[in-house]
């Protein structure tokens, strides 16, 4: 955009993601137990006569043409962890009618992009969002890193992620949500992700298929929660805007990523956006929502509702 103030993430910010994402990672591959294909148990999963998972494209994604399989589950204690995702979608997350608050938030779960941490970093952070009165939809997204994979995340789990913000607005009257507030938020990977989709939401659709493509794809707001939108690509090119939605930036004082946090609060600050920082000291790296969360971090979930509110957005 012309005379429009830009700043491109630092190269301290890209490498301490890379090892933090990397490490996340490789200590998630070194432990993994065996994958299985078809349904998860079912105590891991929501109620889907009270959540259920919506395709985001009905008669497919586009790129994922002529892949049927279905995506693959391991159990690390418990929390369910998915791959092999070629049929992108959203879990839905409502919130009782006498709470709710017209806010919506597409929930998007880390994992390197070879996997989807879907519990700790979507079902319970939906869960407790829809109980305070915001709705929320967890996304399932295609993967660069998975094994054997073709995807690419700028052209594949960015369209992913767009499509659902895209859905919850086209569906916002059938689900009491104000169109011009839905945000996102992310973790690790999926706050790459969420980054990308604060600052890519005027990428044109390539693959029109409906009227939900006529959809904006900007957030209302972003929540980047142990990760930014930065990664192993250059062809990335994430910056910093000065229209882009305000941001929340939160993540423990012993993950690496926390060391560029600072930098990049000022940035945004610097071209206007409205930012909020939390660092948590002693905590570390994909903490989500766990019952072994220290009581220090475990209220992180409260300074991002305390921080929508501020924002007008409840």
């Amino acid at each position: 955009m012309k005379n429009t103030p830009t700043f491109r993430w630092s190269c301290l910010a890209v490498s301490l993601l890379l090892v933090s994402l990397c490490a996340v990672s490789g200590q998630a591959l070194e432990s993994q137990p065996e994958t299985f294909a078809g349904p998860p148990p079912s105590t891991l999963l929501p109620n889907h006569k009270v959540n259920p998972e919506i395709l985001l494209w009905t008669n497919g994604a586009p790129g994922s043409e002529g892949k049927i399989e279905e995506a693959r589950y391991r159990v690390v204690g418990n929390r369910l962890i998915l791959s092999n995702i070629h049929k992108p979608s959203i879990t839905v997350y409502l919130p009782p009618e006498e709470v709710a608050t017209g806010a919506a938030v597409v929930v998007i779960p880390g994992g390197g992009f070879r996997s989807n941490w879907i519990t700790h970093e979507g079902y319970r952070v939906a869960d407790w969002l829809a109980s305070h009165g915001i709705a929320a939809f967890v996304l399932k997204y295609r993967l660069e890193r998975d094994l054997g994979s073709d995807y690419s995340t700028l052209e594949h789990s960015l369209a992913d992620a767009q499509r659902a913000i895209r859905t919850v607005r086209s569906r916002a009257s059938e689900w009491s949500v104000d169109p011009e507030r839905v945000g996102v938020i992310g973790f690790s990977a999926g706050g790459v992700l969420s980054g990308l989709a604060a600052t890519h939401f005027d990428k044109p659709v390539n693959n029109r298929i409906d009227t939900i493509d006529n959809q904006s794809a900007k957030p209302a707001f972003v929540g980047l929660v142990y990760g930014s939108p930065f990664g192993s690509s250059s062809s990335w090119n994430a910056e910093i805007r000065k229209d882009m939605p305000p941001v929340f930036l939160i993540a423990g004082g012993n993950d690496r990523i926390a060391e560029a946090y600072p930098e990049i609060y000022q940035q945004l600050r610097a071209v206007g956006v409205s930012a909020e920082l939390h660092l948590y000291a002693g905590v570390g790296h994909g903490f989500g929502i766990q019952p072994k969360n220290s009581p220090a971090v475990a209220g992180w979930i409260d300074r991002f509702y305390e921080w929508l509110f501020t924002q007008g957005l409840l």
